[in-house]
């Protein structure tokens, strides 16, 4: 065990980023063993797309619960790719809208029969005892009720009131 794994709860935010970062390297692995050149960090945008197959950068970022700079970042790679195209809103031009391209749609195609083992092989490590996909769950709803900050925050004045 090293200092990180035995910090328990303070490194919490560490652990989830070494775990979500050994999901990305080896799903990039399985993709490019599938023969598929794709980076999983474009998969929430193209996923999304795939569903929802006309929004909005806003809307985008919405939907994947990133920050609109993150969101306009990963846009453009997938854009330099000609994986999505985006055009003005013909009501507000301002707005950009943003679909898959027929290059994005065919690498989706592609992507299908690899996604269900991806999730099958994820479900055999996730469905443990304390299920993570439900404790993920649970954890967000937490935080949606009262941010990590605020119930420092609270924690913090209960114990040292102000005088």
């Amino acid at each position: 065990m090293n200092v990180i794994d035995e910090s328990g709860l303070l490194a919490i935010s560490t652990r989830l980023q070494r775990l979500s970062e050994r999901l990305r390297k080896d799903g990039a692995l399985i993709y490019k063993a599938h023969g598929i050149e794709f980076e999983p960090k474009w998969f929430p945008v193209i996923y999304t797309l795939h569903f929802k197959p006309l929004l909005s950068v806003v809307e985008i970022a919405s939907e994947i619960g990133y920050t609109h700079p993150s969101t306009i970042s990963l846009l453009k790679e997938l854009e330099k790719q000609k994986l999505i195209r985006s055009q003005k809103d013909k009501i507000d031009e301002r707005k950009r809208l943003l679909r898959l391209t027929d290059k994005g749609k065919a690498l989706i195609g592609k992507m299908k029969p690899v996604w269900d083992i991806m999730t099958a092989s994820i479900a055999e490590f996730t469905d443990t005892r304390n299920n993570l996909m439900k404790a993920i769950i649970e954890v967000e709803e937490k935080l949606d009720q009262q941010s990590f900050f605020q119930r420092a925050k609270v924690l913090y004045l209960k114990q040292y009131p102000r005088q």
